[in-house]
Parts: structure tokens; C-alpha cells; sequence
């Protein structure tokens, strides 16, 4: 048996020789170590404690399961095959070894239960996936029981599937209904211990996160009809009555945990108009953005209407059960022949005909930006508008921050324009201002940020800081991806040039696509009404 390990592994490596000259970019070193380790573990029903390894894991080459009942010896297996081992009855601690082609090794601990009495106490929770429609998942726990077989009682599939007792598996039936859901729980007992439940499978009809959230945009390269992140046009109404309840259809406004979006069930067709004697110039725009999130709609069409040559339609597939972001260009809609100089309505219809619903959020025109507030910014721009957020006043308001003429041209700073920030009287020790970029960060020009800063004191503390503003938000409403660094003013009622080195943060990194800057001046001091002037935010090495 030796001798034929060794050749097979000879084998291995002439195949390895032979293609080098082909794969010569192959880096073996580079491999990493494997991960998910585990194995199912079954065990015969006889009393004679045969158990059964499945070992699973990802990046693995080879297994190497040790028993944990003092057999020295692992007995080695390859993906997918399985081994068996004799235990006498008690609780183990199994070692399962996934090793990669060029050696690296991940060990898991896993314990064996080996009874010859019936699992007791048997506990099985069965619930409806909220994310993805007819997905059940069944966790079961028995004392005494080392896997259990689910039989999920849809016709043609017959087969259990086996699980380690305390995991969960999940299915996806083909329709949903009251299914008959049988668990088994098994030790090494002739005996098996059993639950039944009939069990309601559930379409997912509404989402559970929101759309991704708009990219920071000038108001001149948008157009909103409805959005959170933009200003929508006044007066638009999402819901008219065109009729569509004499079609099974209906409407309403969706919120889900503060993030309002539309929501047309039974979609047949549904229309939003803009107010009396209002309609919009999109003929300076590229496209129509919107997403959509739908169960059972496999189509949408979406149709402009002007007020000059009526309507135009464009149909878009959707994907069930997750967002669709949607841009269809404007000139899907000029491209046949339409007016888009006065559009006064939109329309949506669904397909199939009054068959689902759908919830539609971020519905905006917009423009590919001729310029981008990104770093440096200097605020010479004439043609883009600056909007610093204050923040952090007295009573949690926001503190003044605009964009002025410089009051003190001299030294360091000549330029034309710069940035104020009133620390108000009694403002928060944290206040300051931030600024929303148009382009994330690009650290190949820098890990180092400077800024110019005008202080009225020596030894004024400024925290400069970075946020991914789509990042998941803590309690307080804030992005939880985010660097903050300081440094410390050195002069006066002059200008000086402040260096904040990125990397000096172990937050830092720099795959974050960080898109707001955030200035806060004499960080940890409450307010005394001073003002702050920042200037030429920009990158260095």
C-alpha cells in the first residue's frame, strides 16, 4: 500500500512538472488554508456504535479525521468519500484535519455522542426564510442524539436529509402550502425518537433591506421623483386613481424600519403624475434610475409620458426576492420618436398582468457629472455647490458651516475661497461639519491626508475623519466604516498646513470605498463660538 501512495504520488508531481512551463504564474505559496471545516458524523442503528464520517470543508485536497478515543492513527480520506470508525458508547472529541495541495492544514474540534439509548428530549424549531420566498430551515436538538434525518414532505423528493444534531438545514419548496415536515432523531440506539409537524410554507412579499443607497450627486445632475437621498419634485403624486382597482390592483407606502418606498400590488398598470400644470425637462439627462424589488413579477415596463407626444414604453427583467437597480437611458425613450422636454407622468406595468407586486424606491433622473466634488477639494469651483453639514450645536442642531470668500489671504493660503466652522457657543465637544464626495477615494494617490487650517489658538485639536456613508449604521444613525485620525495646531490666527497620516489609524484600509469627509475643529472642547477656516483638502505620500 506504500509503495502505491508513492507512486500516485509521483504521478501527481509529473503532472505538476509537466504543465509548469503552461502555468508558470501558479503559486502554490499563495494557496491559502482551508475553511469550513466540518464533517456530517451518522451512526449505524444497532447498538454497535459504527459512526460514520462525512468530512466537508472548502480548498481541501485531502481530510484527516482523528477519532478522539485514543486511536493514534488518523485515517486519511478525499473529498467526498467518507470513513467509519467503532466507537464503544460515551462522548468524543473527533479532530477533523482539512489540508490544502501545498500543505497548509485547519483543524476543527468536533464532538461524537455515541449512546445505545433513544435520543430524548427532542426540540425542533422550523421557520419560514424572511429573506428568500418557500425556504424553510429545521434545527432540532436531543439529548443523547448525534445527527437526525429531515423529510420535508414535498412530492418527488422522498429522500431525508441528514444533519448533525443541533445544526440547522434548510429547503426550498417549489411552491408554497402546508407541508407534513417529519425530523428523526438518531443515536446509536435501535430506538429512534421522531416529530411531525404540519407546517405553512410562505412566499417572501416584501423586502428586508433596503435598496443600495444613492450615490452623493450635485442638485443640477438630478432629477428626483422619489427618493430619500434627493430633493423630489413638490407635489407628485405616487398613488392617482387611473382606474387600476378595476384590475385587482392596489397601493401603498411601505416602510420598512424608516425607509419609505412604494409598493403597487397586483401590479396590472400604476401610474405617478407630477402636479397640476407640472412636468419636468429630462432631455438634459442620461438616465432613468429606479429599483425594484418583487417575489413574483417577472417584468417591468416603465413608460415616460409627455405632454406633447403621449407615452413610451421599456421592459426590464427582474430578479425575485432581491433588489433590481434599473437604469434605462434616455435615449430608449427619444429612440422612438418621444418628447422628453415636458414629462408629466410615469407609468408601470407589470408582467405578468395583475400576477405580483413590486416595491419601487430611488426613482431619479440623472447625468454622468461634467465635474465631482472628490479629493482635493479647494472650493474654487464656480459651477459646483459645496454643502458642508454642521452638526453637534447646544442642543444637538447644527453648527454653521459655508463656504466663504477668505478672510485672511496671506502666508500659506492665497486662494480665493475657504471653509467656515462656528464651534458655537456650548456645542458639543464632537461637533463639526461634513462634507458628501461625488468619488470615493482613490489611496493610490496617498495614504496621507493635508489641510490647510486656520486657528484662533495654539494647541486646538482637529480630528479629521472618513466615512463609507453606505456602511451599516450604528444606534445613533451613524456608518459604522470609518478612519478618524488628529493632529494638534502649532500657530495662531494664522495659516498652517496639517498632515493626518491615514495608516497612523488600525481602522484604516484601504479597500473602504470612503465617500464623506468629516472636520471637527477643537475636537474634545465644548463650543465657545470661535470659528475655524479649513482650506485645500487633499492626498499625499
Amino acid at each position: 500500500m506504500k509503495k502505491l501512495k508513492l507512486i500516485i504520488s509521483l504521478f501527481v508531481l509529473t503532472i505538476f512538472i509537466g504543465c509548469s512551463d503552461e502555468n508558470s504564474d501558479i503559486n502554490l505559496d499563495a494557496v491559502g488554508a482551508p475553511t469550513n471545516i466540518s464533517a456530517l458524523t451518522t451512526v449505524t442503528q444497532d447498538n454497535s456504535g459504527n459512526v460514520t464520517f462525512l468530512p466537508r470543508g472548502e480548498g481541501v485536497t485531502r481530510y484527516e479525521i482523528y477519532f478522539g478515543d485514543g486511536t493514534v492513527a488518523p485515517n486519511e480520506v478525499n473529498p467526498g468519500g467518507t470513513t467509519s470508525h467503532v466507537y464503544t458508547e460515551g462522548v468524543y472529541q473527533a479532530k477533523i484535519v482539512g489540508i490544502t495541495l501545498n500543505g497548509k492544514r485547519t483543524e476543527v474540534i468536533q464532538e461524537v455522542v455515541v449512546s445505545f439509548r433513544a435520543p430524548e428530549n427532542l426540540k425542533v424549531v422550523i421557520t419560514n426564510d424572511l429573506a428568500v420566498s418557500k425556504k424553510v430551515t429545521v434545527t432540532a436538538t436531543a439529548d443523547f442524539a448525534l445527527f437526525y434525518d429531515v423529510y420535508f414532505g414535498e412530492a418527488g423528493n422522498p429522500d431525508p436529509i441528514s444533519v448533525n444534531n443541533g445544526e440547522s438545514v434548510s429547503y426550498i419548496y417549489q411552491e408554497p402550502g402546508v407541508y407534513t415536515i417529519r425530523v428523526v432523531s438518531k443515536s446509536a440506539a435501535i430506538a429512534t425518537t421522531e416529530h411531525v409537524e404540519d407546517f405553512t410554507v410562505t412566499l417572501v412579499n416584501k423586502p428586508n433591506t433596503s435598496a443600495a443607497t444613492p450615490p452623493n450627486r450635485q442638485a443640477a445632475d438630478v432629477i428626483s421623483i422619489f427618493s430619500s437621498k434627493y430633493t423630489d419634485v413638490a407635489g407628485t403624486n405616487y398613488f392617482p386613481d387611473w382606474g387600476q382597482a378595476g384590475q385587482g390592483s392596489s397601493w401603498a407606502e411601505f416602510d420598512l424600519n424608516g425607509d419609505k418606498m412604494l409598493n403597487y400590488i397586483n401590479l396590472s398598470y400604476q401610474g405617478i403624475a407630477l402636479a397640476d400644470n407640472t412636468s419636468i425637462n429630462v432631455s438634459g439627462m442620461e438616465y432613468l434610475h429606479m429599483d425594484v424589488w418583487t417575489a413574483d413579477l417577472a417584468k417591468i415596463e416603465t413608460s415616460l409620458i409627455s405632454k406633447t407626444n403621449g407615452e413610451k414604453p421599456v421592459v426590464k427583467d427582474l430578479v425575485a426576492n432581491q433588489w433590481t437597480s434599473i437604469d434605462i437611458p434616455i435615449s430608449a425613450f427619444t429612440s422612438q420618436g418621444m418628447t422628453v422636454a415636458d414629462i408629466f407622468q410615469l407609468k408601470f406595468v407589470g408582467t405578468p398582468w395583475a400576477g405580483g407586486s413590486v416595491f419601487v424606491d430611488n426613482i431619479y433622473f440623472y447625468k454622468t457629472p461634467s465635474q465631482l466634488i472628490a479629493l482635493p477639494v479647494d472650493f474654487e469651483s464656480a459651477t459646483l455647490t459645496y454643502t458642508w453639514t454642521g452638526f453637534g450645536n447646544a442642543s444637538f442642531g447644527a453648527i454653521p458651516a459655508t463656504v466663504i470668500t477668505n478672510p485672511d489671504k496671506s502666508g500659506l493660503n492665497l486662494s480665493n475661497k475657504v471653509l467656515k466652522i462656528e464651534k458655537t457657543s456650548g456645542a458639543q465637544v464632537w461637533a463639526g461639519a461634513s462634507l458628501n464626495l461625488e468619488s470615493t477615494i482613490d489611496f493610490s494617490k496617498g495614504t496621507k491626508v493635508k489641510v490647510k487650517v486656520w486657528s484662533p489658538k495654539v494647541g486646538a485639536k482637529i480630528l479629521y475623519k472618513m466615512e463609507v456613508s453606505t456602511s451599516p449604521k450604528d444606534v445613533n444613525g451613524n456608518p459604522t466604516v470609518f478612519v478618524e485620525v488628529e493632529a494638534t495646531t502649532t500657530v495662531a490666527n494664522a495659516w498652517q498646513e496639517v498632515t493626518f497620516d491615514l495608516t497612523s489609524s488600525g481602522a484604516f484600509n484601504t479597500a473602504n470605498l470612503y465617500d464623506r469627509v468629516i472636520l471637527f475643529p477643537d475636537f474634545g472642547v465644548n463650543g465657545t463660538g470661535a470659528i475655524y477656516y479649513f482650506d485645500d483638502i487633499k492626498q499625499s505620500n
